[in-house]
């Protein structure tokens, strides 16, 4: 027997699951905009770095292996940080995690300031190491605080929203870095002054995001990665971590995919000045549709995955970009240039692909698993050095190392996701 009390609770109970789940509640507002502006800012600061490569080149003539160092101080970070910062953000909460992530960012923008003064791509890097801490430590913390930020139902509608801000934001910091660093306009001996000036803005709106964020009242709000003592038993509950073949692959997967990422990002510019003659102004202002092809192929990709598996659609975007690094080594003019844009828009699906498979049925470790999943980031500190050793002979044959890395995700994808 039900007693009336007890029906009177689950009436009410399916009533609310029936009703439709907001995107977000009204209290949570405020934060959101905060949380969603995140995305943009480490987007921009992240492929501003690719414009970076080119212009110590050209100032503090390095090589392009060089260069690539650039992306070691990075992604290193990423690699370094992926585990304290989550641990930073179990024990003190989202929004200490924020204002950390913040204060890393506008610290190592300021860190600019007597990089410039010394003229050293040393302490340029150290600068760029510190700002991407903050980086890390903003996007450990800013997907599990997107989808806390209302009804579990839609946390991937909030999580995609606030993506979308990232891709443009990767639009947005490379038409800033080439109107600020690559512009003929700019007066003989004053490039290393335009840095200076770039990352004292940069720092200053950042310090004051934080700020700002710090005097907003976040509401409570509940992890969606801790386990429930009624969330079902899932079928590795039993094995540990590493012992999730699916989970372990996925982690060399998107070491693989960020590195192809990393390398082919860092010599974009390169490739135009050296292979079609842009002027280094105008080859930098394409990394604007570049980055726009990311984002369509979000859409594109999102769209498809409504008919098709995403490992498999995984799998087949893998072969796009076997193709398209294979047609941009050949050298063929604007053949080859189109196929390099095309490798943004396969590679758009990838991270979150990767990511998502890579965290199936994982219950209360998926937490932990997503830290050692942003460490597989590391892939893209180590690549750009190495393609770089190449590209200083031809930029174009370059290309065919990122082949590698699709060919391991092409497997991921076919094969080696599946949970066992």
């Amino acid at each position: 027997m039900i007693s009336p009390e007890q029906e009177t609770f689950q009436t009410a109970t399916h009533s609310t699951t029936l009703l439709p789940a907001r995107f977000t509640e009204k209290k949570y507002v405020i934060t959101l905009i905060f949380v969603t502006s995140l995305f943009m800012c480490w987007g921009i600061a992240l492929t501003m770095g690719d414009v970076l490569n080119k212009h110590f080149q050209n100032v503090l003539h390095v090589s392009k292996s060089q260069s690539g160092l650039v992306q070691f101080s990075i992604f290193g970070a990423y690699a370094l940080m992926g585990i304290p910062a989550g641990l930073f953000i179990k024990k003190m909460g989202y929004k200490n995690g924020v204002l950390l992530g913040l204060t890393l960012y506008a610290m190592g923008a300021f860190l600019f300031v007597p990089a410039a003064n010394a003229a050293s791509f040393t302490v340029f890097r150290i600068a760029l190491f510190v700002l991407a801490c903050g980086m890390a430590t903003l996007e450990t913390v800013a997907h599990p605080f997107m989808a806390a930020l209302g009804d579990q139902r839609t946390s991937d509608q909030r999580i995609n929203f606030a993506q979308s801000f990232n891709a443009v934001g990767a639009m947005i910091g490379p038409t800033l870095g080439t109107h600020f660093l690559l512009s003929a306009g700019h007066e003989a001996g004053g490039e290393l002054l335009s840095v200076k000036t770039l990352y004292i803005y940069i720092g200053a709106v950042i310090a004051a995001i934080a700020v700002a964020f710090a005097l907003v009242k976040v509401p409570p709000v509940t992890d969606p990665h801790d386990g429930a003592a009624d969330a079902p038993v899932t079928a590795g509950a039993g094995k540990k971590l590493f012992q999730q073949k699916h989970f372990v692959w996925a982690v060399v997967a998107q070491f693989f995919n960020v590195a192809a990422q990393a390398g082919t990002w860092a010599f974009f510019i390169n490739y135009g000045h050296e292979m079609m003659g842009f002027s280094d102004e105008k080859a930098g202002y394409f990394m604007l549709p570049f980055m726009g092809m990311m984002l369509a192929g979000r859409f594109v990709g999102t769209a498809l995955m409504r008919f098709i598996a995403p490992n498999k659609l995984l799998a087949a975007f893998a072969l796009g970009n076997i193709l398209m690094c294979l047609l941009v080594a050949q050298g063929w003019g604007w053949t080859s240039y189109i196929a390099l844009l095309m490798i943004n828009f396969f590679f758009s699906i990838m991270y979150p692909t990767i990511f998502s498979l890579g965290l199936k049925d994982l219950g209360p470790k998926t937490q932990q698993a997503s830290s050692f999943i942003v460490m597989g980031m590391f892939g893209g500190a180590i690549f750009p050095f190495i393609m770089g050793r190449l590209a200083d002979t031809n930029i174009a044959t370059a290309y065919y190392l990122p082949i590698v890395c699709y060919a391991v995700i092409f497997i991921f994808g076919y094969k080696l996701y599946k949970l066992r």
